[in-house]
């Protein structure tokens, strides 16, 4: 019974202070905000696909509209952030769209990164030169 406490109590003590990594958890659609700024009124469905990509929500019952949604949960009891952008088209053209998506922070992520787990990560072969 000993041997069993102890390592038991070890495992909730490590658990419970946080030694236990969590992975930032990003799901959706990503979209560039230099992409959402080239909408305009007009553009087809094909050049609005080509410029962000497939939405991940498509409803069949309602086919003039289309959902960029996207969540990003970071750390181990953070709160899930969800952004949406909808558009709406009248036909085959892009009549409205309203809504926002994450903004571009991929420098602070490596840098949130990098100071998470030290300088062992590979380095951007660009900039080293």
């Amino acid at each position: 019974m000993r041997k069993l406490l102890v390592p038991v109590i070890v495992a909730c003590l490590a658990t419970g202070c946080g030694l236990v990594y969590k992975q930032p958890i990003y799901q959706g659609n990503l979209l560039k905000s230099s992409d959402v700024a080239q909408l305009q009124a007009g553009m087809n469905r094909q050049q609005v696909s080509a410029l962000l990509g497939t939405p991940s929500v498509q409803d069949p019952f309602h086919q003039e509209r289309w959902d960029y949604t996207a969540s990003e949960r970071t750390g181990r009891i953070g709160k899930t952030e969800v952004h949406n952008l909808t558009l709406w088209f009248e036909g085959d053209t892009l009549a409205k769209w309203e809504g926002d998506q994450f903004p571009d922070r991929d420098a602070e992520m490596i840098k949130d990164v990098r100071r998470s787990f030290g300088p062992n990560l590979a380095r951007d072969k660009k900039k080293t030169r």
